[in-house]
C-alpha cells in the first residue's frame, strides 16, 4: 500500500516536472498565432523561467519547514486567537520589507502559517503585506513616479495590511473561534522541536537565499547598497545555501528531512497547477506588460483618467486580476500615467495589483475556501479604491 502511494506521488511529480519543462522551453517565438493566445503562452513561459526555480520552489521549502519545524504552539502563541494583537499585526504588516515576494510566491508561506493555526486576521495581514510592502519597489516608485506616489504607497500599504487583517477577523470571528478550538484540541503537546536558535537560523538562511537569488538589478540612477548587493547576489545566495546544507547535515536526522520534503511536495502539488492555469488566463485576458490581451490596453487607459469613484474602482479591479511580478508594476504605471491616468487610480492599482492576481485567487480558494477568498479580494479592492480617491483629492 505504501509503495503504491509513493508510486502515485512519483507520477504526479513527473507530470508536473514535464509540464514545467515544456513551458520553460515553449517555442512561442515560432508560433504562427498572435494575441491574445500568444500572450497567454508567452506569459506562462516567462513565469516558468523567472519565478519557479528561484522563487516558487524556495517558497515551497520554507512553507514545508513552517509546517514541520515550527511548533504549532509557537504559531498559536504569536498569531493565534489568544496572541497579543499589537505584536501579531505589527509583525505581519511589515513582513514584506523582509520577503520582497510577489502575490504568488507568498501563497505557500501563507498556507504554512494558516494551517499551523494562525488566526485569519494576522495571516491575511501577512498575506497582503508580503508582496505589497517591498522596499526596493517603493524606492523605485518614488524615484520613477514621484515622491508623492512612493510615500503614499508605503504608508497606505502598511495601514491596509492591518485594516484588511482586522476586517477579516471581525467578519469571520465565529468561524475563527471554531477553527481555533479545533486547532487547540488537536495540539500535540509532546511535539518535538529543535532549539529556537537552530530553527531561527534555518529560516534566516532560507529567506536569505530567497531574497538574494531574486534580487533584481536596480534601474539606472539607483546606486548604493542595492546595486552593491546585486553585484554579489550569487555569492550571497550560494553562502546561504551552503550554510543551510551544513546545518541540516549537522543537526537534522534523515527522517526529519524526509518529512520536510514530503510537506514541501504537498504544498507544491496543490499550488503549482492552479498558479500556472491562473497565469495563462491572466495573460489571455490582459496580456503581458506592453502587449495586448483580449482586453485592449486603450480601454484601461481611457477608464482610469481623473479621480472619480469609477476610475479608482476600475484601477483596483484591473490591478486585482492582472499578474504583476515584483517591480514590474512601476514601468506599467509609468506608461499609464503618461497616457492620462490619474494619480488616485495609480495608487489604487499599486495597492491592489502586487497583493492580488487571478492566479493567487485560485490558490487562495483551495487554502481558505471560496467565501473567505471572495471577502478578502473584495476588502482589498474596496480599500484600495477608497485610498485612491483620498490620495487623488490630496494631490489635486
Amino acid at each position: 500500500m505504501k509503495n503504491t502511494y509513493k508510486l502515485g506521488e512519483l507520477q504526479k511529480l513527473i507530470l508536473i516536472s514535464c509540464i514545467f519543462i515544456f513551458l520553460y522551453f515553449l517555442p512561442v517565438e515560432v508560433l504562427k498565432f498572435r494575441n491574445p493566445l500568444y500572450e497567454a503562452f508567452a506569459l506562462v513561459k516567462w513565469y516558468a523561467r523567472e519565478h519557479v526555480l528561484l522563487c516558487l520552489i524556495p517558497a515551497f521549502f520554507i512553507a514545508g519547514a513552517i509546517s514541520v519545524f515550527i511548533s504549532q504552539a509557537s504559531v498559536l502563541k504569536y498569531f493565534g486567537a489568544k496572541a497579543n494583537r499589537i505584536i501579531a499585526y505589527c509583525v505581519a504588516s511589515v513582513s514584506g520589507t523582509i520577503l520582497a515576494v510577489c502575490s504568488c510566491t507568498v501563497l505557500p508561506l501563507f498556507a504554512g502559517i494558516y494551517r499551523r493555526g494562525a488566526g485569519i486576521g494576522p495571516a491575511t495581514a501577512f498575506l497582503y503585506s508580503g508582496p505589497a510592502i517591498n522596499i526596493l519597489a517603493i524606492i523605485m516608485t518614488a524615484r520613477i513616479l514621484g515622491w508623492q506616489l512612493g510615500s503614499a504607497r508605503a504608508i497606505f500599504a502598511v495601514i491596509m495590511s492591518i485594516v484588511v487583517g482586522l476586517l477579516m477577523n471581525a467578519i469571520f470571528i465565529k468561524d475563527e473561534k471554531n477553527r481555533q478550538e479545533a486547532v487547540n484540541f488537536s495540539l500535540d503537546e509532546s511535539e518535538k522541536v529543535h532549539p529556537i536558535w537552530q530553527t531561527s537560523l534555518q529560516f534566516i538562511l532560507m529567506i536569505a537565499f530567497l531574497v538574494f537569488a531574486n534580487w533584481a538589478e536596480p534601474k539606472a540612477g539607483i546606486y548604493g547598497l542595492w546595486r552593491n548587493i546585486f553585484q554579489v547576489k550569487w555569492l550571497l545566495s550560494g553562502l546561504s545555501l551552503f550554510g543551510l546544507f551544513f546545518m541540516l547535515k549537522l543537526w537534522y536526522t534523515e527522517d526529519e528531512i524526509q518529512i520536510w520534503v514530503e510537506a514541501t511536495w504537498s504544498f507544491a502539488k496543490q499550488i503549482t497547477p492552479l498558479l500556472l492555469i491562473g497565469v495563462f488566463i491572466a495573460g489571455l485576458l490582459l496580456g503581458r506588460p506592453g502587449q495586448e490581451g483580449l482586453i485592449p490596453s486603450r480601454i484601461v487607459s481611457t477608464l482610469v483618467g481623473g479621480n472619480s469613484l469609477g476610475a479608482n474602482f476600475f484601477a483596483s479591479i484591473v490591478g486585482a486580476f492582472m499578474y504583476f511580478a515584483t517591480l514590474t508594476e512601476v514601468p506599467i504605471l509609468q506608461g499609464l500615467l503618461n497616457s492620462g491616468m490619474g494619480k488616485g487610480p495609480a495608487l489604487a492599482l499599486l495597492l491592489a495589483g502586487p497583493a492580488l492576481s487571478l492566479p493567487s485567487m485560485l490558490v487562495l480558494k483551495s487554502i481558505m475556501g471560496t467565501k473567505r477568498t471572495v471577502v478578502y479580494v473584495t476588502i482589498v479592492v474596496i480599500i484600495s479604491t477608497i485610498c485612491g480617491i483620498f490620495f487623488g483629492n490630496m494631490v489635486q
